[in-house]
C-alpha cells in the first residue's frame, strides 16, 4: 500500500480525525496533555509497562530502553513520549520520519542529543531506507559509523553518541521493517479508550479549560469521541464556543447535541463521510463485500484516506467487517441508518 499524504474532504473529517491538526497545536490544546504517567488516563497496561522500564531505569541509572508506540493516530503517543521525557528528566527532541530525508538531517540531531535525552520520531515508518540504517548502530552501540572518500580509498571511522533513548510512533506498524522494529526494547500497542475514560478525560480538561460541564454532557461528548482523547478535547472546545455564544456558557446533553448537529457529528461520532461510506457499501454495493479501491472510486476520495481515518473506528464499532473478499456492511450499520437488514448478506 502506497504510504501518501492524506487530505480531507472537509472540515468535518478534520474535527473527528485522529491525526493531528494545526489547532491541536494550540497552547491551550498542548496544556491539557497530561506531564506525568500518574495523570495519565487509560492504556492501563502500557502505563503499567513504563512505569517499571522508568523504576529499573532510575535503579541502574542508565536511559529506559527504545520505546515504540503504535496504534491509530490521536490515543496518546506523543503524550507518552513527553511524559518519559519529563520523568527521565531528559531533554525532548522531536522529529518525524518524512523530516528526515537526509543521513545528515539525522546525524545532525543525533550529535546533539545529551546522555539521558529522548528523541521522539513520530510516523517512523516514513523514515527513507537509507537514513533507516544510520539509526541500528546508533540504537545498539551508541555510534555512528561514517565513510569517508570512495574506492579503494574508502575508510570508516565510527563516532560515539551519548546514550540516549529513541521513542517511536507509527500507525502503520506493518510498514516498518524488521531490523528496525527489532531493535526497540519496549514495544506496546494503544488501542482505543472505553466511555468511562473519555468521561475522565473530558471532566479533567473541562476544568482546565474553566468550562461547566455536567457528567451527561461529559458523557455525551464521550460518546461522540471515536474512542479518541484527541477528538474529545478538540470536540469539547468546539462545544465550548457555543455554549458560550448560544447557551448560558454550562455544557449540557442538549447544547452537545445542538453543538455537534451543526458540525455534522451524529450520536455515533460519525460524519458525513464515514455515513457516505456504508450508504456506498450498501446502496451501491449490495452491503458487501466490495474493495476498498471500488468504494474510494465510488466516494472520489484516497483509498488511504479512507484506510487510515474512516475505517479504524468503523471496524472498531462493529458497524463493518474487513474480509478477505473486501468490507462488508454490518448488521449495527444498517440499524444506524435506517435500512432494512439484509438477512442474506449474514
Amino acid at each position: 500500500m502506497s504510504d501518501k499524504i492524506i487530505t480531507y474532504s472537509s472540515e468535518e473529517e478534520e474535527l473527528v480525525s485522529g491525526s493531528s491538526q494545526p489547532a491541536d497545536q494550540e497552547p491551550e490544546i498542548l496544556s491539557l496533555r497530561p506531564v506525568r504517567l500518574e495523570d495519565y488516563v487509560g492504556q492501563v497496561e502500557v502505563v503499567e509497562t513504563l512505569k517499571i522500564a522508568l523504576a529499573a531505569a532510575k535503579l541502574r541509572e542508565e536511559p529506559i530502553d527504545h520505546v515504540l508506540f503504535h496504534g491509530p493516530p490521536g490515543l496518546g503517543k506523543t503524550t507518552l513520549a513527553h511524559i518519559i521525557a519529563n520523568e527521565t528528566g531528559g531533554n525532548l527532541t522531536v522529529t518525524s520520519g518524512p523530516a528526515l530525508e537526509k543521513g545528515g538531517d539525522l546525524i545532525g540531531i543525533l550529535t546533539h542529543l545529551e546522555d539521558g535525552d529522548i528523541l521522539f520520531v513520530d510516523e517512523i515508518h516514513r523514515i527513507p531506507r537509507a537514513v533507516e540504517e544510520l539509526l541500528y548502530p546508533a540504537m545498539e552501540d551508541f555510534a555512528i559509523d561514517f565513510v569517508f572518500d570512495k574506492g579503494v580509498h574508502a575508510r570508516s571511522h565510527r563516532f560515539r553518541l551519548e546514550r540516549f533513548s529513541l521513542v517511536g510512533a507509527t500507525t502503520r506498524i506493518g510498514l516498518m521493517s524488521a531490523p528496525l522494529r527489532d531493535r526497540f526494547g519496549i514495544f506496546r500497542n494503544l488501542d482505543f479508550y472505553s466511555e468511562d475514560e473519555l468521561i475522565q478525560i473530558t471532566r479533567r480538561s473541562a476544568e482546565l479549560l474553566d468550562v461547566a460541564l455536567d457528567h451527561a454532557g461529559a458523557a455525551e461528548l464521550a460518546r461522540r469521541s471515536r474512542g479518541t482523547p484527541r477528538i474529545v478535547n478538540r470536540l469539547l472546545k468546539r462545544v465550548r464556543d457555543y455554549a458560550q455564544v448560544r447557551a448560558d456558557g454550562t455544557i449540557t446533553v442538549e447544547v452537545v447535541e445542538a453543538a455537534l448537529a451543526l458540525e455534522g457529528v451524529d450520536a455515533r461520532g460519525l460524519t458525513q463521510l464515514d455515513r457516505r461510506f456504508i450508504k456506498t457499501i450498501i446502496e451501491y454495493y449490495g452491503g458487501g463485500p466490495v474493495g476498498i479501491e471500488a468504494i474510494a472510486a465510488t466516494l472520489q476520495e484516497e483509498t488511504d484516506t479512507l484506510v487510515d481515518v474512516v475505517e479504524p473506528y468503523l471496524l472498531k464499532a462493529g458497524l463493518i467487517i474487513r474480509t478477505s473478499a473486501g468490507r462488508k456492511a454490518a448488521e449495527e450499520a444498517f440499524r444506524h441508518l435506517g435500512y432494512k437488514i439484509q438477512q442474506k448478506l449474514f
